[in-house]
């Protein structure tokens, strides 16, 4: 026999104020309505796909049913927030961006949100950017959200890649990247090696932008480390490429070889020039350059060079060196020439 549209109303209606009178009951309750409350909440959802649903911080119970609701991954707002009251609940339901299984039923929509395992959005930042580079990452990134108010200084940010949640502030990300560099540095500072040239660890990190800036061969960066203490404890310049760059370009690419007036001109930064370390970082060095720094490979090494395979080979004297040079250059002449 076929139902009128008018008795099926009356029947969800019916249904609907069982579903609130489901409110009253204890949890744990063993009558009728209980049992076929709790058979309803339990069966499987009507979502025949996986539902991404975002849940704004500070949304009530009956927000968050109806939000559940209207994505489809829930049939009765009303039964959601019963059971909720009935398993008080209500203060353990966390806000996030969340991915619905297919067929999830209230019940286990109630424990995701109870769990708070929110989908992670990831920012991946490299070592060796400038300061001004990542916050132009953090700038576009589109799940991020507000402007950036904060202007760290060079060397303030760790690089690596951070995973948070949609709704975190561009500036949050900001403050997360300076408090795990502050953690990081703190943390090493106190394991440093012994007799090291520097003595702050605004210097530890200074020294670690040029290793990060001279080579991204991770096991070459303690050797690299090892040959700019050397260096400043004989009183010589430290001579580095990437030094110059940055007193011309702030460390945006200079897209052609150095001249020989940039090597000698005179900039805070260029250490063909100056002694010791420059004045600020010229990027920000990852977590091996700064661990590198603080504990330098043992080794007398003086000088390094281009190899031809994208690492160094590293040289004690500077005959030596001056031999790998040559031997550089011949490989820079065979590239050209076959090039051309």
């Amino acid at each position: 026999m076929t139902t009128s549209s008018g008795q099926r109303g009356g029947a969800v209606k019916s249904f609907l104020l069982f579903v609130a009178g489901l409110t009253v009951l204890a949890a744990g309750a063993l009558g009728v309505g209980g049992y076929l409350g709790y058979k309803e909440a339990s069966r499987p959802g009507p979502a025949t796909e996986d539902q991404t649903v975002l849940l704004a911080q500070g949304s009530s119970v009956s927000a968050i049913a109806h939000s559940l609701h209207d994505a489809g991954v829930i049939r009765y707002a009303e039964l959601f927030i019963a059971v909720v009251r009935i398993r008080q609940s209500e203060n353990e339901l966390k806000a996030g961006e969340y991915a619905i299984p297919a067929g999830a039923s209230t019940l286990d929509i109630i424990d995701i949100l109870i769990e708070g395992k929110s989908i992670l959005h990831q920012l991946t930042l490299p070592e060796g950017l400038t300061t001004a580079q990542i916050l132009k990452l953090v700038a576009a990134d589109d799940v991020l959200v507000g402007d950036i108010s904060l202007e760290p200084d060079e060397g303030a940010l760790l690089p690596e890649t951070y995973a948070f949640n949609r709704g975190q502030t561009r500036d949050e990300m900001i403050e997360r990247m300076m408090k795990a560099q502050a953690d990081l540095i703190e943390e090493l500072w106190d394991l440093r090696a012994t007799e090291l040239p520097i003595s702050t660890p605004e210097e530890a990190i200074i020294l670690a932008s040029i290793v990060e800036k001279e080579t991204a061969v991770a096991d070459e960066r303690p050797r690299v480390a090892a040959v700019f203490v050397n260096r400043l404890k004989r009183g010589m310049r430290l001579e580095s490429d990437p030094t110059i760059i940055y007193g011309l370009t702030k460390g945006e690419p200079l897209g052609r070889g150095l001249r020989r007036s940039e090597l000698r001109g005179e900039t805070p930064y260029n250490t063909y020039i100056i002694r010791g370390l420059p004045p600020t970082p010229i990027a920000n060095p990852g977590a091996a350059s700064i661990a590198a720094v603080l504990n330098p490979a043992d080794t007398d090494d003086l000088f390094f060079v281009a190899d031809g395979t994208g690492g160094h080979v590293f040289a004690k004297t500077n005959r030596e060196h001056e031999r790998n040079v040559a031997a550089w250059r011949r490989i820079e002449r065979e590239r050209r020439q076959q090039g051309g």
